[in-house]
This record gives structure tokens, sequence and C-alpha cells, in this order.
């Protein structure tokens, strides 16, 4: 059906950025387009739970965030390209994850796993100290 592909991922030092995104590609249920879709980042570090990140609504008016990355990471998607983005600022070593892109159509609740519908791979941050 839908396929979600990460890049941007890579080995960074503490305080540089990284601008991670997201392809959607293949095919959605009739009727249904990337815009149908709100679009989330998840990351989940060794041996560690996966965790939301940020939100971005489906036109795109709405963004919400965890907080230890409020004010330091920022969502975006472009609809003609099929494409959402994470901006990274600022990264600390504890940012360092697999980073996930996923697909809901679930309104609010963005930080629940069971609400997203497509997975991407997943895209490796590592912040060194």
């Amino acid at each position: 059906q839908v396929q979600l592909v990460e890049s941007g991922g890579g080995l960074v030092q503490a305080g540089d950025s990284l601008r991670l995104s997201c392809a959607a590609s293949g095919r959605a249920p009739s009727g249904r387009t990337f815009s149908s879709y709100a679009m989330g980042w998840f990351r989940q570090a060794p041996g560690q739970e996966r965790k939301f990140v940020a939100v971005i609504t489906r036109s795109g008016d709405r963004t919400y965030y965890e907080d230890s990355v409020k004010g330091r990471f920022a969502i975006s998607r472009d609809n003609a390209k099929n494409t959402a983005y994470l901006q990274m600022n600022s990264l600390k070593p504890e940012d360092t994850a697999v980073y996930y892109c996923a697909a809901t159509r679930v309104l609010g609740n963005y930080d629940l796993i069971r609400n997203y519908d497509y997975w991407g791979q997943g895209t490796q941050v590592t912040v060194s100290s």
C-alpha cells in the first residue's frame, strides 16, 4: 500500500543541525491522498520505547511537539511533493535515536502509536558530545 521512506540522518556533534525527510509513495486506499493524513515523527533510542516527537496536521495548519524538542525542532510538509520534514536544530546527545515518520487519519491523540496507519523504516540520528 503506502510506503514511507525517511532520509537525512547521520552523525553530528552537539549543537549541530539536521533535516530529516519522509517521502510517501505507493497507493493509498481509494479516495485518500497524502493530504488525507497527519504526519508524525517518532524516535526510539537503544533499549527504549518508541516516543512521540512531533506531528503536523493534514493541511499543515497546526503542529505539536514533545516538550524536550519544542523550540529546537520544526516539522513541516509539502503536500505537492508528498513529503514531510523534521528540521532539528541545537541537537543534543539525548536526541540520539532512530527516527521514524508515520501517517495517521485520526484527529487528535497524535502521540499514540496505535493511531498511526503507516510507518517508515527509520533513519539513524547520532549526536556526539
